[in-house]
């Protein structure tokens, strides 16, 4: 068995080719079936967040599955347009980048939380889906327990920052006080609740919270003392925010520049900060033209992001030290089992044949022939269909002097030798 992964992040891929490989929740269960239905691979897993999309695989041994075709075809964009974007590691390597995603060391914010939780969530579909096997349920637990190995054990996750944090840390810089001011957010979702903790623990007056599902919305504005609306309400609604930070599902956009441009005009252009954390966006591109308005990607946010690291670098050092020890442990577990497999199938080899001329013997004797041919018959043909495989390996060894040196250790040829 042999681990693939493949896909593009943050790093590798700008926000205009992310959000066209997004896998949702609704479709997510058929994705994973089709994946693991590609010739060749046995166990699958997709990870997709608004920063990366990567395919997780055990392929079988001999085969070389296509997945970047697999990955063009599924989402229908053209493989030249990705290609460039893509990255694929294989065995040690591989194990070794999930565990890093994982403990948050190849995050945009490095060691954020999040991504552990949506990796967590990523294996419950998968496995849900009926995706995962041995060796895909043994590396997921060997990421959980790493992560949270490094987490407790280095200081990672000190001077908390992440995407929502950097979100509301701009507002302030923009905007200043925030005593005055009012923020819509749209979404109800992990990341809108920190952006809403993150906000108010700023000090913001007024806090709205927009969501298809009014009664989500009212849960996350109540914990805030906030107020709630229906996404069909916003037009009405956004003349009064300072500040809109927009992070949900949807593959549409949700906020158009005519509907901004509408409520600049009855804010008398006014300032207004908005932040798009959604992938796909939430966010007409063109609304950055507008006067007044300080749109944000996810992907602006990388360089304010980025001035946050120093207070981590020495910790992910550290960490990186970690995953190396936990790849190695994960590594010789993994090849212990390709050995344990290999045992296996020689023995229930060996059984089969055993079994299928012990049947013949039986069959022989019930017929009246000699006990004694039967028997010395029995253990000639049992001998050829044991040695034949062996000896046909051997002979093509005929060259090979350190294959034919392991062959007489595996055989035990030289244990007499030894023993005298």
């Amino acid at each position: 068995m042999s681990f693939i992964v493949l896909g593009l992040s943050h790093k590798t891929a700008p926000l205009s080719i992310r959000e066209k490989l997004v896998f949702d929740d609704v479709l997510m269960t058929d994705a994973l079936r089709g994946l693991k239905s590609s010739p060749g691979i046995s166990e699958s897993m997709i990870l997709s967040t608004c920063n990366r999309t990567e395919l997780y695989c055990y392929e079988e041994e001999g085969v070389i599955t296509d997945l970047m075709n697999w990955l063009s075809s599924t989402k229908n964009i053209e493989r030249d347009e990705i290609k460039n974007h893509i990255y694929k590691y294989t065995g040690e390597r591989a194990v070794r980048h999930i565990l890093r995603v994982a403990s948050g060391l190849d995050s945009m914010v490095l060691g954020e939380p999040q991504i552990l939780g949506q990796l967590k969530e990523a294996y419950k579909k998968a496995t849900s889906a009926n995706t995962v096997g041995k060796f895909l349920n043994r590396l997921m637990q060997f990421s959980f327990s790493s992560a949270k190995l490094i987490r407790s054990e280095t200081e990672i996750g000190s001077s908390p920052v992440s995407v929502a944090y950097t979100a509301a840390k701009l507002a302030e810089q923009i905007h200043g006080d925030l005593s005055s001011k009012c923020a819509i957010l749209i979404g109800s979702g992990d990341t809108a609740t920190l952006v809403a903790n993150h906000l108010k623990s700023s000090g913001l007056q007024k806090l709205i919270v927009a969501n298809r599902t009014l009664q989500n919305a009212r849960k996350l504005a109540a914990r805030y003392n906030g107020d709630a609306i229906a996404i069909s309400m916003l037009p009405k609604f956004l003349t009064e925010a300072d500040i809109v930070i927009t992070c949900t599902g949807s593959t549409e956009p949700i906020l158009t520049k005519s509907m901004v441009a509408l409520a600049l005009n009855d804010r008398n252009k006014e300032p207004m900060f908005i932040v798009d954390l959604a992938v796909p966006r939430d966010v007409d591109p063109e609304t950055s033209t507008l006067d007044s308005i300080y749109l944000y990607t996810i992907d602006d946010l990388q360089s304010v992001v980025l001035s946050n690291l120093n207070v981590r670098k020495d910790a992910a050092a550290i960490a990186e030290e970690m995953i190396y020890l936990q790849v190695q442990d994960y590594m010789h577990w993994s090849k212990s089992q390709s050995v344990s497999n290999a045992i296996k199938d020689y023995r229930n080899y060996g059984q089969d044949v055993k079994n299928k001329i012990l049947d013949d013997a039986i069959d022989n004797l019930n017929s009246g022939a000699d006990p004694k041919a039967v028997i010395e018959r029995l253990a000639n043909t049992l001998t050829n269909k044991l040695l034949h495989h062996p000896t046909v390996a051997l002979k093509a060894a005929n060259d090979n002097s350190e294959t034919l040196k392991l062959a007489r250790e595996i055989l035990g040829l030289d244990q007499e030798d030894k023993q005298s």
